[in-house]
């Protein structure tokens, strides 16, 4: 057989090409009719309620290519409040306070509005991790793409110039991506499970920040994930004891046996980035690898 022989990579025309063509179809009843639409082309039937499959693999797919292609072998996930400004705004909640109830709660938030900025100086750090001899990027910043500690997230990754991800969700109430999320890999969901799965996925550190019921729920998560040996053990950092510890008596739940005192230990408390990234270094020089 002689060498020059040139096979085509494919028999078929791409989906593009023929989604083009389609839609240049002359206009009559049955053209005009949605039973006619390409079926990728057709909204009205992937929002069928039958469709539900389908969205959830197109919605598992999506990100997870596009962060393929990007060469995202590992990611280093910041899960916090939507409501913790940075310091200088949480001193002008303080100063516009007019009632007690108003002004304790916003003395609470100047209090933890140091999280934003040690949100921002720990991704910082782990953005400037080298890209292996492979191109693959690990620790790359990764956060729910909204304001506040996740806003300080992608805020320190890019401000060492680096790709940041943010993983948004559809709210009845717009939540736009913050202005620190690459374009590119900022991604929508529709399904909150979908979401944390791609926060799981390719995570090798957790940062936990003083957060509500989404931050309690993802966190939370992950804690099971580890517990019940679903997922590997990586580094999970968890800032604020002094809040955690009030709005959760982690000791009790063991004190009542609904958990393992060893599971207590999944927890590393730190305050300072620098405490955080001491951790992330220690696990992996014990010999936990990081893959490409």
């Amino acid at each position: 057989m002689t060498d020059h022989v040139h096979v085509d990579e494919r028999k078929f025309r791409p989906a593009v090409e023929e989604a083009v063509d389609a839609q240049r179809t002359t206009s009559s009843p049955q053209t005009e009719s949605a039973a006619y639409r390409l079926a990728f082309q057709d909204t009205e039937f992937l929002l069928r309620e039958d469709l539900r499959p389908v969205r959830f693999q197109l919605e598992l797919l999506k990100p997870d290519l596009l962060l393929s292609e990007a060469n995202i072998a590992s990611t280093f996930v910041f899960y916090g409040s939507a409501r913790i400004p940075e310091p200088q705004a949480a001193q002008a909640l303080l100063e516009a306070a007019r009632t007690d109830a108003e002004r304790t709660v916003a003395e609470r938030l100047v209090a933890k509005s140091k999280y934003y900025d040690e949100a921002r100086k720990l991704a910082r750090i782990a953005a400037q991790f080298p890209t292996n001899a492979g191109g693959c990027h690990h620790f790359v910043v990764c956060s729910g793409g909204g304001p506040s500690i996740m806003e300080a997230a992608n805020r320190g990754a890019a401000d060492v110039g680096a790709q940041t991800i943010g993983l948004n969700i559809v709210l009845p109430h717009e939540q736009c991506p913050n202005s620190y999320v690459t374009p590119e890999l900022s991604f929508q969901f529709h399904y909150f499970a979908l979401r944390k799965m791609h926060f799981t996925m390719r995570a090798r550190a957790l940062a936990v920040f003083p957060g509500g019921f989404g931050t309690f729920d993802e966190f939370f998560e992950v804690l099971t994930l580890v517990q019940t040996g679903k997922m590997k053990p990586i580094p999970i950092l968890v800032f604020g004891r002094d809040f955690w510890t009030r709005v959760v008596n982690f000791e009790a739940l063991a004190e009542e046996g609904v958990i393992s005192p060893r599971d207590v230990d999944l927890i590393n408390w730190v305050e300072t980035a620098e405490e955080a990234w001491d951790v992330v270094e220690q696990f992996y020089a014990d010999g936990e690898p990081l893959g490409c």
